[in-house]
């Protein structure tokens, strides 16, 4: 199947060789887009893991027995169908997978503040490209279907099993701690936008309720288990398994396998008011690097229209000499410094329309640096399937689209569109990996099955990607990149 068409009818309609059309673009882009939707109830919401309820669990009489604080607990599964097809432009190889996973866990009951946990998943493949090829043109391997099984081992689609949770946590009236294996939330180590199972932690994960309004979190990590992998690894060796990027030299980076024994240390506080929240971050990797976040998510009322606004910043240092000695072998250059800053503008109307304008800031002093195993960018302008991590210099905006529908309860509609000025890609100190400037455009469509179905739920998200600055006509810069169309099928169950 060719969507040759797709990006015909993308490139008219946004305008892609006259900049000064963009407003006419987001106009057609989103007019067009709105025709998809109908009207619901409830906010979009991206794909999370399942939350369990310790409060449910809390309501139980203690138990008395080991047998009575085991059959307390209670079983959670998740059930996940994932299909991915990525167009790319003429002459480069396409390519298509398909996915089946399905995971089970357990959770005892509590048993005076003590609370055990463990899960497991495994994925089965049904059909697929050949990811192991090579495109001859461009030299580059499969980039998005193979994070559908194992991208530190693209011929294996047999042992695609990983154990997830196995962990003991303790709570009291105001604060929790969980030792071991465990799903994360945080601003730079988080489950990511997709694919078939999340990143996973390993370590001590601390929680303080301050206030009632007032969070305290704080961990330690000495392993990760990043997304599309199955093995768990310690914090250095999870750097890099995603690709590593050139050096600022624009030679090919060397630091995977070379980076020294490091933890992850975070401290984060978030504090709610009537008029916003506020979040402080900081997260240090020994021996390595530092990034601290400061943010603040404002909101208003204006007669029934409520108004929001944000403002962030995020800074980063290296720590000793950035990895390592060898520059070459250094995962952030030695003395190096980045700086990103962001702004986010929006409102939500009667009958659920919610629009929001987005913009984002990396200064020039550096490559804003973050292993893309651990987690999404945590900018007001991300978008699914595409990251501004690895790069300086880079001018972001996107304007998002969001609305659930009553006339149809479970419909959620999210539509964006994003154009991101990043450095040239021979501009090697500023662009880690020969990626060029760009615009996006995403339509998610989401429904959450009721009833009888409840805890099924379906999202088809389409990516549309071209180019806005020069790829020196080499496919290398193209491939899997810019110029192409991206879709997702996906089904879950959680029960």
């Amino acid at each position: 199947m060719r969507l040759a068409w797709l990006h015909k009818e993308f490139n008219r309609s946004v305008g892609i060789f006259h900049p000064a059309s963009v407003q006419q673009a987001l106009l057609v882009v989103f007019l067009g887009m709105a025709a998809l939707a109908k009207a619901q109830d409830q906010p979009f919401v991206h794909y999370s893991e399942r939350e369990r309820k310790d409060s449910l669990l809390k309501t139980v009489a203690p138990p008395r027995t080991l047998q009575s604080f085991l059959q307390q607990g209670q079983f959670f599964g998740h059930a996940r169908g994932y299909s991915m097809y990525t167009d790319n432009n003429a002459g480069l190889t396409d390519y298509h997978a398909n996915a089946v996973g399905i995971g089970i866990g357990y959770e005892t009951g509590i048993w005076r503040g003590w609370q055990a946990g463990i899960s497991g998943y495994a994925i089965y493949h049904l059909a697929s490209s050949n990811l192991t090829n090579i495109d001859p043109l461009s030299n580059q391997p499969n980039r998005y279907e193979l994070g559908l099984f194992n991208v530190t081992d693209p011929a294996n689609k047999r042992e695609l099993d990983r154990l997830e949770d196995l962990n003991l946590k303790y709570s009291r009236k105001t604060w929790s701690m969980k030792l071991g294996k465990q799903h994360i939330r945080s601003p730079f180590i988080n489950p990511q936008d997709g694919r078939m199972r999340p990143t996973l932690v390993q370590g001590a994960l601390f929680e303080y309720q301050a206030q009632k309004k007032m969070v305290l979190n704080a961990g330690l990590i000495n392993r990760v288990s990043p997304r599309s992998t199955v093995r768990w690894y310690t914090v250095g060796e999870s750097m890099g398994l995603y690709g590593v990027g050139v050096n600022a030299d624009g030679s090919k980076s060397n630091f995977k396998g070379n980076l020294p024994e490091s933890v992850i240390l975070y401290v984060g506080l978030e504090k709610d008011w009537r008029i916003g929240k506020l979040k402080l971050w900081e997260q240090r990797v020994t021996n390595i690097f530092e990034t601290r976040l400061v943010q603040w998510d404002g909101k208003a009322s204006v007669g029934h229209t409520k108004l929001f606004y944000g403002v962030q910043w995020i800074s980063q240092r290296a720590l000793k000499e950035g990895g390592n000695g060898e520059a070459s072998k250094s995962y952030f250059t030695q003395g190096g410094r980045s700086n990103a800053f962001g702004g986010r503008l929006g409102i939500q109307m009667l009958k659920g329309w919610k629009w929001t304008v987005n913009y984002t800031r990396i200064t020039a002093a550096g490559r804003y640096l973050m292993p893309r195993e651990w987690g999404r960018d945590p900018f007001y302008t991300f978008m699914p399937r595409e990251r501004n991590e690895g790069y300086g210099d880079v001018h972001a905006a996107n304007l998002v689209l969001s609305k659930p529908f009553a006339s149809i309860k479970g419909l959620a509609v999210d539509l964006s569109y994003g154009r991101f000025y990043l450095p040239d890609v021979k501009n090697y100190a500023l662009n880690k990996y020969g990626f060029p400037a760009y615009q996006q455009a995403n339509v998610d469509v989401r429904y959450a099955f009721g009833g009888f179905w409840k805890g099924l739920d379906l999202q088809f998200l389409v990516v549309m990607k071209d180019a806005i600055n020069t790829t020196y006509d080499l496919p290398k810069y193209e491939i899997n990149k810019v110029n192409l169309v991206h879709l997702n099928l996906i089904l879950n169950y959680h029960f």
